[in-house]
């Protein structure tokens, strides 16, 4: 999927953008695969802001919703897992991290037309703190994304400076590190951006009236240690690519 001219940009740069890694049908299946957690959690106690979307919720409700949400969705539907272990994947990942990549956890998120909110600018590092910083994000993206409904951009090369201190939950000072200051990744559906956990990355608000669908999976080299036992979920360590090493009993957090 990827050349050694892409391999060495990643490495150089801490990120790289990769297209067409999902058909047009995969892309579809993922969508539908989200719209059905949303639905599922919609129904229940377990996540109030859920029914963002469709009749659910009055015009003026809505747009207090601002950034949707869930981690752990190959725990929801078997095509994430599919997705995440794709050969597409394991092909680029192979090659960016090395012969054996581990799966640490993902997420989706949604930012629905008009009222998707912006995030900081930030690096995952904080976190999920890891020793070797082997820990890389691919942001698949389930709809074509520009800066008009908030794209990501990450700040090139700022991986190499290591861990930066953070405010508040996790974000870098808006005013020392706007989101104008990053580079734009626009992207088709089917494209899949990866970015090294220490690359400061963020993504502007949606104010078009498209929605902007992403799923995240984040992988690391199994050898690379955790520097603080946190973020830890009860499937975390699903091997992708080649083997663990590390032989131990693995046993869930909850």
């Amino acid at each position: 999927m990827i050349t050694k001219e892409q391999a060495d940009f990643y490495q150089e740069n801490g990120y790289l953008l990769v297209k067409g890694v999902f058909n047009n049908e995969e892309i579809e299946t993922l969508r539908g695969a989200m719209d059905g957690i949303i639905e599922r959690a919609a129904k229940t106690s377990l996540d109030h802001n859920a029914a963002w979307q469709g009749d659910y919720l009055p015009p003026e409700d809505m747009k207090k919703l601002v950034l949707k949400g869930f981690h752990d969705v190959h725990y929801h539907d078997a095509s994430f897992t599919r997705a995440l272990s794709h050969p597409n994947m394991a092909a680029i990942l192979s090659k960016l991290i090395g012969p054996n990549v581990q799966l640490h956890h993902s997420k989706m998120l949604v930012k629905p037309p008009e009222n998707g909110a912006a995030f900081p600018m930030h690096q995952d590092a904080p976190y999920f703190p890891h020793d070797k910083h082997t820990m890389m994000a691919a942001s698949v993206h389930l709809d074509d994304t520009d800066e008009l409904n908030g794209c990501l951009s990450v700040i090139p090369g700022s991986h190499k400076a290591g861990p930066i201190a953070h405010i508040g939950q996790h974000y870098l000072n808006h005013k020392e590190y706007p989101i104008s200051m990053g580079t734009p990744c626009p992207a088709k559906a089917g494209d899949v951006l990866f970015f090294n956990y220490l690359t400061i990355h963020g993504s502007g608000p949606n104010r078009s009236n498209r929605i902007r669908r992403n799923v995240l999976f984040q992988y690391r080299d199994p050898e690379d240690i955790p520097s603080e036992d946190t973020h830890v979920n009860w499937g975390q360590g699903l091997m992708v690519c080649g083997e663990n090493p590390i032989f131990k009993a693995y046993k869930g957090a909850h």
